[in-house]
């Protein structure tokens, strides 16, 4: 059925030649409408809320339509996570049509009608801005960011107001048509990512585009079309001015969606990774064969595998494995330059560490403290005498930190390799053979164990 409809848009679109393809977008007079016959979304498919929106807008009289990730999902045969609506309805007469719908944001106004855990998003059709716009409504920067786009349009002008061509696809759940602007189809079937507009202007509207390039990218197993690549290395930078909160929401996007490994060699690639990581990028190699290397690509592997297998993951643990390198190494240099106990320059280095990501990042409290909690789990994992390996293993984040000890292990070898070793047996092992491992280990001190210093005599002269 795909194949079906990227052949009539090739036929569609013959009109223009493939260099002028290339190098311009569709104007907006060269609307493709493609009749239920010829595409591949079927109702049955789509959120029953989602459709409940669709109507309702339509019986009320105002165009709506299914647009963004969703169609693109559906015409690739894939699950959408989520269902967006745009609408050429104002954000207050959606809300007077739905109960349940709340208002949100002041940059961009939306539309959120809540239907118990699911969450319809709607937009009005955002039009183009001028300098008669009211403040209000439209406030650019001077680099060129957005900070306010409550612009009200058409549907075509809503189509050239997207981010990329393949997200600019409205489906109607009146006339069960799909509507392209901006040759989304084409690129759709071509396996291209392509920015709407001038690629340098549209990155300096809003910086994120750029991360969202390269997580669509690797989420589509796509290529990022050269015209709207060349940009981004050298706008990089335009990723400080954007707030940390929002940064660590991405992050999350970017990394815990199931394509982590991939989109983090693209971020690589495009020099975007220092955006959201300055302290592991400035530890980088040029063999890429350090301890921190290892680890950063391991743990996204196994993200990704653990996403893909239907698992749950934690933030917490892969913040923990992605620092700890950095972690140990501010640790040791507290410890040579200041002549502390090792374990009061780690319990400093956390704070260190964790301090500086969170400037670029917004990591929450209830995340960085499971991160700290993992880390100095892994100071104590070699202390194991007595009833210290029982009560490690009641700690409720102590599969984690046993985790990325196993990491560690495969990374480091020797001591930590025995050391994770020691856990799996002791883990699986019934009380008797606990028993014996306990007893084997004796009363050897743990490298890390902080020496004790002799009490003062404070006994009274005679």
């Amino acid at each position: 059925m795909f194949t079906r409809v990227a052949n009539f848009c090739r036929k569609v679109l013959t009109r223009e030649s493939d260099s002028d393809i290339q190098e311009q977008n569709h104007s907006t007079d060269d609307v493709v409408v493609i009749p239920r016959a010829q595409h591949n979304i079927s109702r049955k498919d789509i959120s029953d809320n989602a459709l409940k929106v669709l109507y309702r807008l339509n019986k009320s009289g105002y165009e709506a339509y299914l647009v963004g990730g969703g169609v693109r999902d559906l015409l690739l045969n894939k699950k959408p996570k989520d269902f967006d609506i745009t609408t050429n309805a104002t954000p207050e007469q959606v809300r007077k049509l739905f109960r349940n719908c709340r208002l949100i944001g002041r940059r961009f106004r939306l539309a959120h009608i809540m239907f118990g855990p699911e969450i319809i998003e709607v937009a009005t059709f955002r039009g183009v801005h001028s300098d008669n716009n009211d403040k209000n409504e439209s406030q650019q920067a001077n680099n060129g960011m957005l900070l306010r786009d409550n612009v009200y349009g058409s549907i075509t002008e809503d189509a050239q107001r997207r981010d990329f061509t393949v997200n600019s696809l409205y489906y109607s759940a009146d006339d069960f048509t799909l509507r392209d602007f901006t040759g989304g189809l084409q690129d759709l079937q071509q396996g291209i990512i392509r920015l709407i507009g001038d690629p340098e202007t549209r990155y300096r509207e809003d910086p994120v585009r750029m991360l969202r390039a390269i997580r669509f990218a690797a989420k589509l197993d796509m290529r990022i079309e050269t015209a709207t690549a060349e940009p981004i290395t050298r706008l990089a930078h335009l990723l400080r001015e954007i707030p940390p909160a929002r940064l660590f929401e991405e992050a999350l996007k970017l990394l815990q969606a199931g394509h982590g490994y991939p989109t983090y060699q693209l971020l690589r690639e495009h020099h975007l990774f220092n955006a959201l990581f300055p302290l592991i990028d400035k530890h980088f190699t040029p063999q890429g064969d350090s301890n921190m290397e290892k680890i950063l690509g391991q743990v996204l592997k196994n993200t990704d595998q653990r996403l893909q297998n239907g698992k749950r993951v934690n933030p917490a643990f892969l913040f923990a494995a992605m620092l700890w390198y950095p972690l140990v190494e501010h640790a040791q240099k507290l410890t040579q330059e200041s002549g502390l106990a090792y374990y009061d320059a780690f319990a400093l280095a956390m704070n260190d560490i964790l301090d500086e990501q969170c400037m670029t990042l917004a990591i929450p409290k209830r995340i960085t403290s499971l991160v700290r909690d993992i880390w100095q789990l892994q100071l104590r994992l070699p202390r194991r005498q007595g009833k210290k390996a029982y009560k490690l293993m009641e700690h409720p984040k102590f599969r984690a930190s046993f985790d990325l000890l196993l990491l560690r292990a495969d990374i480091e070898k020797g001591e930590v390799q025995k050391l994770s070793h020691w856990w799996d047996e002791f883990q699986q092992a019934d009380m008797q053979r606990q028993k014996t491992m306990l007893n084997a280990l004796g009363d050897e001190p743990s490298r890390h164990r902080r020496s004790r210093r002799p009490r003062k005599n404070t006994a009274k002269p005679q």
